[in-house]
């Protein structure tokens, strides 16, 4: 993946629980439903970077 790839939506704090609030946006865009849709996370060591990939 290119940074050029990549699409700033905002920025979070991780929460105590560890959640991260995900953008509203997210659901409009991608097609998701609240308590049901799941996610993949990857780990880019090299770039320090987490990539969240909708289940399909």
């Amino acid at each position: 993946m290119d940074d050029n790839d990549l699409i700033y939506l905002d920025t979070y704090v991780l929460q105590k629980d560890m959640r991260v609030r995900m953008p509203k946006s997210i659901l409009e865009n991608l097609g998701l439903v609240k308590g049901v849709s799941k996610f993949k996370i990857y780990y880019d060591k090299k770039r320090r970077c987490i990539t969240m990939k909708v289940e399909e």
